[in-house]
């Protein structure tokens, strides 16, 4: 089995590399969604992680072999639960870092439906620490706009 933590700004291609692969994510977005009927309710946020990883539990319990985390990830902070839940049950976690420079972010931004403010997109680049695996990734791959769909992982 196998977490792979998607990470990355808003607007850096992370639920459409997810919708391209044809995979579904456990994602933040959908579960503020689900539980306050607006996908962009940050005043849930602790309640929507305490519900994301409930629901990864739930899939490696029933051996599901990947799960994506579909959140912008951005600190070792907001990674640290995934490692410590893989290592709990014994399957490797991936990180997947979408390297999308702020400028493209900020395009992509402006063309969504729900439009996170350009001033809350900077203070997210500012806390973003790409990951490693020294904060205990089996392994992290690195998708960037120039990289061809077929090379990505």
């Amino acid at each position: 089995m196998r977490i792979v933590v998607l990470v990355g700004l808003p607007g850096s291609g992370k639920s459409t590399y997810l919708e391209r692969l044809g995979a579904a994510g456990l994602s933040s977005d959908s579960i503020r969604q689900l539980l306050a009927d607006d996908e962009s309710d940050q005043t849930i946020h602790d309640r929507v992680f305490e519900t994301l990883r409930y629901l990864l539990r739930q899939r490696l319990a029933l051996a599901r072999p990947v799960t994506y985390i579909d959140a912008t990830n951005l600190t070792l902070q907001e990674r640290r639960p995934y490692i410590a839940i893989g290592a709990a049950y014994g399957c490797q976690v991936e990180a997947l870092f979408f390297d999308t420079p702020l400028a493209v972010c900020r395009e992509r931004n402006a063309r969504r439906a729900r439009v996170v403010p350009s001033e809350a997109l900077a203070k997210m680049e500012e806390r973003l620490v790409p990951p490693t695996t020294a904060e205990g990734f089996t392994r992290v791959s690195r998708v960037s706009d120039v990289d061809p769909p077929a090379s990505r992982p």
